[in-house]
């Protein structure tokens, strides 16, 4: 008589160390769990991993993962040009970003950006035009955190408008613009694309030496998206002679090695943190935990949940007030100015914010 042996396979995960609210539920997960640095994730820490957790710094490609046992990777980010999809669908590696984890996060970073422009620079904001350029998750989420301030809002997302069109994807309603149209007729320019070099619509340095002498106005130009849609060369001439008037920048070239040169000429220059509400990092947490369980089919036995403000903390009744109590950029800004060689630990000691009360 044959007896059935049941095998129990343990799963080990190797996660950032800076992935927040991971260490209780990924135990509840995982059989054994490796913390390192993003940065410092090497081929022979993964080699006999089940699964990896990441974020944008930790390069997923055949370098750290040829031999390896890896099956799985999920990335705790919206953007997912850190991954070498053409080879993780080579070596047979399922993957999964979190789209829309920290979309509202970024939408109250540009809404405060907005309302500092303001108060500090003189902008008012019911004559002002602002162009969104990307309207996925993050875009969105912008237009609605920014149109209540009374701004006139246009949207530019050629890729999302064409495969709108042929029914690739469900129709918006969304009324999409040119980019030259946007170039005219806007006193804001906010990127919100993905990274992408090759293609139809590359947005690798989009913001380059033809862009900026081709706008209409000197608009303010924001870039929360990806630091290489933005040409620092090309934006550092364009803030010399007064072709853009003002920058707000939170995605760099080349980080953590960013152009101080660029920094120091900003108005607010914050640490690729645009997304870091406590509210907007739960959120990436739990969907990338979400997927490795779908992946090995383990039950989500987790809850993960953003701490509370301080009981000390004084709402202001007037929401603009509120909404820069809540979110201040200029103190992030300030962190980084003051030394600009603390960018990760910036990002990686970040403190408490909450989107709301």
């Amino acid at each position: 008589m044959w007896e059935k042996v049941v095998t129990f396979v343990l799963m080990k995960v190797v996660a950032d160390d800076k992935i927040p609210f991971i260490r209780e539920a990924l135990s509840r997960i995982a059989d054994e769990v490796v913390y390192l640095p993003g940065q410092q994730i090497s081929a022979e820490d993964v080699r006999d991993a089940d699964a990896l957790i990441v974020r944008t710094r930790t390069r997923c490609d055949r370098a750290l993962l040829e031999g390896s046992a890896v099956r799985f990777i999920a990335t705790a980010t919206i953007g997912y040009d850190h991954l070498d999809t053409v080879y993780l669908k080579e070596a047979g590696i399922e993957w999964r970003n979190c789209p829309g984890c920290n979309a509202t996060s970024v939408g109250q970073y540009v809404r405060s950006c907005l309302l500092l422009l303001q108060r500090e620079k003189g902008m008012c904001l019911p004559d002002t035009t602002i162009g969104l350029i990307g309207v996925g998750h993050v875009g969105t989420a912008v237009r609605d955190a920014v149109t209540p301030l009374g701004v006139r809002v246009l949207l530019n997302d050629p890729p999302r408008e064409e495969k709108e069109k042929k029914g690739m994807l469900p129709v918006s309603g969304n009324d999409y613009r040119p980019l030259s149209e946007l170039m005219e007729r806007c006193d804001i320019l906010s990127f919100h694309t993905p990274l992408t070099v090759d293609g139809p619509f590359p947005t690798y340095h989009l913001a380059g030496d033809t862009f900026f002498h081709k706008l209409a106005k000197a608009p303010v130009l924001i870039n929360a998206s990806r630091g290489e849609v933005v040409d620092t060369a090309a934006l550092l001439a364009a803030l010399e002679d007064g072709r853009v008037c003002e920058a707000i920048i939170d995605t760099w070239e080349n980080e953590p090695d960013i152009s101080r040169s660029l920094l120091y000429k900003v108005y607010i220059g914050t640490p690729h943190v645009a997304g870091y509400s406590a509210d907007g990092k739960a959120n990436a947490t739990r969907m990338a935990l979400q997927a490795v369980c779908d992946y090995f089919s383990l039950p989500a036995d987790f809850s993960i949940e953003p701490p509370a403000l301080p009981s000390e903390f004084c709402p202001s009744a007037d929401a603009d007030t509120l909404a820069l109590q809540l979110y201040n950029p200029l103190e992030d800004s300030g962190r980084l100015k003051a030394d600009p060689s603390c960018f990760e630990e910036l990002r990686g000691h970040y403190p408490l914010r909450r989107e709301t009360i």
